[in-house]
């Protein structure tokens, strides 16, 4: 039983690093939530540790979960997402005008696995090991044949073929939890993080780069860094937990390869990210749990500045054109209850203002991550004195955004949409 224990944790490992196009465009592009039953919360939980991959969320949990191991992935659907032009390009001068009509984007399903393990080293003190992803910007527009294209016979959303970007994200967290006293504790991690990007279709755009050689179809390109989270949880009253948690800016090595592309000669920092929560014991087999969290998107320059900063060689510098997203407040809420025959249910829901502004709605055709609110639902059923089976399923209904097509604004309006859902089993073992 060890042995396949130990084969399990391998493979997921691999699965992790392997894993392509984790497409989670949910909260921006970081997931609505970490582990089958945060998920199952809608992502609330910094005050409600349940298994070892609470130190995604809160490093301060991870003292309470014990010795164990979960192993999961998750089935997630961003589809449709589509975009919507409406009008004819003026075709007036220093403008770039798009196709009307609605263009859905390809790839509609992507596996998305996690692992993770908590050793405690004493009855007030633990470590562990927590891999886990991000992703959302990903689009795949086909060549379809644009008669609007200034170039006859080109073709794609950009007059220059397929068009899309995939970026992936994978975090190794390596945390250390202590108890502080008999109801509340500290944790801190080193998270180390790799990313990969690609992009294709925007060589339309070589004359507003700087470096039009990296600007697009230069493969997929390899970034490594590292950060810090820090959390804290106690009781303050009977049955009422605090928690608070903050990640740190990861910083990132560039996108070598699309420097021509984004700000800061290819900078793709990931932002740092703040929660706080709350858990309250409704009754002794239920809880209640209420977070919020902010993620500072517009601490990152090739992220949040605005298309109007474009102009002829801009792209790619300090000050060049990105995606103009704007900082993210989410609340997340969720109910759990014990049920008979080993089972415990979960529900939640989570609502935050999407991170796209009207005006940003041609760059972000590439990275439509519109999302606003989204429903779970989710159980745990006990399979064995030390090991469980959980779920966790989620529905984001229809969000989008218009705006002017910022660069043929008087003609032009782009429309950006999406729907999503994903379902996540996974196993726990208890040691």
């Amino acid at each position: 039983m060890k042995q396949q224990v130990k084969q399990l944790a391998i493979a997921s490992i691999v699965a992790a690093i392997l894993a392509p196009g984790s497409a989670m465009a949910t909260n921006g592009y970081f997931a609505h939530g970490y582990g089958t039953k945060n998920k199952a919360l809608a992502g609330a939980g910094v005050a409600l540790p349940q298994d070892a991959m609470a130190a995604a969320t809160n490093p301060a949990g991870m003292v309470w979960v014990g010795n164990r191991m979960d192993v999961g992935a998750a089935l997630f659907s961003p589809s449709p997402r589509q975009y919507t032009v409406t009008g004819n390009p003026s075709g007036g001068a220093g403008t770039f005008g798009l196709a009307p009509g609605t263009v859905e984007s390809d790839s509609d399903y992507f596996i998305i696995p996690h692992f993770a393990r908590n050793w405690m080293l004493d009855a007030s003190s633990s470590v562990g090991l927590t891999i886990y992803g991000n992703g959302g910007m990903n689009t795949d527009y086909p060549a379809f044949a644009n008669a609007f294209c200034p170039v006859p016979g080109s073709t794609g959303t950009y007059c220059a073929g397929a068009a899309g970007v995939n970026l992936e994200q994978l975090f190794f967290n390596v945390s250390y939890s202590a108890k502080i006293d008999a109801t509340s504790s500290w944790g801190a991690s080193v998270v180390l993080a790799y990313q990969r990007f690609e992009a294709t279709g925007l060589a339309s755009f070589a004359g507003f780069s700087s470096d039009s050689a990296n600007l697009s179809n230069r493969g997929v390109d390899d970034s490594y860094g590292y950060g810090f989270k820090l959390g804290w949880q106690g009781e303050v009253a009977p049955g009422m937990t605090l928690a608070a948690s903050y990640q740190s800016e990861m910083q990132m090595s560039e996108f070598d390869n699309y420097r021509g592309l984004f700000a800061e000669q290819g900078d793709f920092n990931i932002p740092s990210t703040w929660t706080l929560g709350l858990a309250y014991d409704v009754t002794p087999s239920s809880k209640l749990v209420f977070d919020i969290q902010q993620i500072n998107y517009s601490d990152i320059a090739s992220i949040a500045n605005p298309l109007s900063l474009i102009g002829p060689g801009n792209l790619g510098t300090d000050n060049g054109a990105g995606f103009g997203w704007e900082d993210m407040t989410v609340y997340k809420i969720g109910y759990q209850w014990d049920g008979s025959g080993g089972y415990t249910w979960r529900v939640g829901f989570s609502t935050g203002s999407q991170p796209i502004p009207p005006s940003e709605t041609i760059f972000n055709i590439l990275a439509p991550g519109v999302m606003e609110e989204h429903f779970t639902f989710g159980f745990t059923k006990d399979t064995g004195p030390d090991s469980e089976f959980n779920f966790a399923a989620m529905y984001a209904p229809k969000s989008s955004v218009t705006g002017p097509n910022g660069m043929d604004p008087t003609a032009q309006t782009i429309t950006l949409e999406m729907t999503q859902w994903e379902v996540e089993a996974s196993w726990a073992w208890k040691f």
